[in-house]
């Protein structure tokens, strides 16, 4: 049948019965995880994006965006802590759900993980471009976007771009790098959490006593937005919702915490609780600084907080600012690579993805294969589309994700009560529909065109792949023997999962 198709749950966990993690993580070593795995382009880039669909109402979609995540980080940390193993919420869905949802999760978590890498690389494109220019080394305006975005020529003109060179480089730099498997010291992962935090705090410092109310007047010009429709409160909400996602290497830590019925829901609320807070003083700081109505100045700017200092008079602080976040992204971008292509390794492993996707290097160990088809695409997205659009067909997945891991959760509590849950969801029949009405409520504040255009047509086409090549060759189809083992990578040291998970 259709959904019979399942992982046996206790065979995915023969992986991490054979891993010997020591439990050394605290609650504050989570928080500080958490901090520096949520913190990137969302609030030094989005800012502009939330301010042109909310106004200051803004303020209003980073506490909704942050109230879903907590909910659905709460679940998710349930699961994860009860499969351990790599997959993310792919390997997840296959053992509760089925193949075939897991395919879609699988399919969907390209969208989260393969478009978040050219959002960011779009991203950092805006911040290395505005730093070049003002140091008289900027490239021609229509290197420094791509064709379905535009830029703000210095006479005020809106014109359209024609490849966004930098974002393309990064992106393959990026992807050479993934391939070689370089070394990066978790010290230096650290001192960049640390620059991203102090470039935070430097801005609403020097930009809160430039506050004025009248910035904040109108408050709602857009309303609070109506589902499908993609502006006022609950669409810049349904994008910011990017300014959250890599909260989940908290969740992912549980076989190294220490206590993780205590220490997981701390670390998981006291990082969200934080970012919030810094994400709500970023935001106010901003609007009251600089104004933030639809088409305004704000709005259009493709490095926002460097550009808000530049404007109250801190342009030395405000290339610092931009520096942090040239120094701090490319790093975001290297994980949501990394992401991808595991979850595209552990695919074809279970024989969904063709078998060359699970190839491994004979010198560097990684899956050089996979790991270039994914750069190429990360790549061309970086190089033509706006982050806007990139971020938000990235939530798109994301929320789709969350959204069958939040009702897999919920399954596996009626279909195995009884198994070993090293953390455990309070208030899992309150918590869990509150998600699920929260993450669908997002995704359709995404609005209709393009992006729930997109999602759908990228939906047929993975049920059309899953039909038509899939299913035939998975492990589980019958007549087919069912590999456990496969190709193994040995650990990556170019990635380490920690402070700079998330975008």
């Amino acid at each position: 049948m259709l959904f019979q198709r399942r992982k046996p749950l206790d065979l995915i966990l023969e992986t991490a019965e054979k891993r010997s993690l020591k439990r050394q993580l605290g609650a504050f070593d989570l928080t500080m995880l958490g901090i520096g795995a949520v913190i990137g382009t969302g609030i030094f880039v989005l800012t502009a994006v939330a301010a042109n669909k909310a106004g200051p109402g803004m303020m209003y979609s980073f506490v909704i965006a942050g109230t879903v995540c907590a909910l659905t980080a709460l679940i998710y940390s349930e699961i994860a802590a009860m499969v351990p193993v790599s997959g993310s919420a792919y390997t997840y869905s296959y053992a509760v759900l089925g193949e075939i949802i897991a395919w879609m999760v699988g399919w969907a978590l390209i969208l989260e993980y393969a478009v978040a890498a050219g959002a960011v690389s779009v991203g950092w494109s805006g911040y290395a471009n505005g730093f070049l220019a003002t140091h008289g080394m900027g490239l021609p305006a229509a290197l420094t976007a791509g064709p379905f975005d535009t830029i703000m020529m210095p006479d005020g003109v809106v014109a359209k771009g024609s490849f966004n060179l930098i974002a393309f480089l990064l992106a393959l730099l990026v992807t050479w790098l993934l391939t070689i498997g370089t070394s990066k010291s978790a010290k230096v992962t650290a001192v960049l959490v640390m620059i991203k935090i102090a470039a935070l705090a430097a801005f609403v410092m020097l930009a809160f006593p430039a506050v004025k109310t009248a910035n904040f007047s109108p408050m709602l010009p857009n309303g609070w937005g109506t589902p499908l429709s993609g502006v006022g409160v609950l669409g810049a909400a349904a994008s910011i919702f990017f300014a959250y996602v890599g909260f989940d290497a908290v969740s992912t830590a549980a076989e190294e915490t220490k206590n993780p019925n205590r220490n997981i829901p701390i670390g998981l609320i006291g990082s969200l609780a934080v970012c919030t807070v810094f994400y709500l003083l970023v935001a106010y700081t901003a609007v009251g600084a600089m104004g933030a109505q639809p088409g305004g100045a704000l709005s259009q700017s493709k490095e926002p907080l460097a550009f808000v200092l530049r404007n109250i008079g801190w342009p030395r602080i405000g290339d610092l600012v931009a520096g942090a976040a040239i120094l701090a992204l490319p790093s975001v971008v290297l994980m949501m690579m990394f992401g991808q292509t595991r979850i595209l390794f552990t695919m074809s492993r279970d024989g969904l993805m063709p078998a060359a996707f699970s190839k491994v290097h004979p010198k560097y160990h990684t899956p050089h294969v996979v790991t270039w088809i994914t750069g190429i695409f990360v790549a061309l997205f970086a190089a033509m589309f706006p982050v806007s659009e990139l971020a938000d067909i990235s939530n798109a997945g994301t929320l789709f994700a969350f959204f069958m891991v939040a009702a897999g959760v919920m399954v596996l509590r009626r279909t195995e009560p009884t198994r070993a849950r090293p953390f455990r969801t309070p208030l899992i029949w309150v918590v869990g529909p509150l998600a699920l009405a929260g993450c669908l409520l997002l995704f359709f504040s995404l609005g209709w065109n393009p992006t729930i255009k997109f999602f759908c047509v990228w939906a047929i086409i993975g049920l059309a792949v899953y039909f038509l090549f899939a299913r035939s060759r998975s492990h589980l189809a019958p007549g087919r023997t069912v590999i456990h083992g496969g190709p193994k990578l040995e650990p990556d040291p170019l990635v380490q999962e920690g402070p700079n998970a998330g975008p």
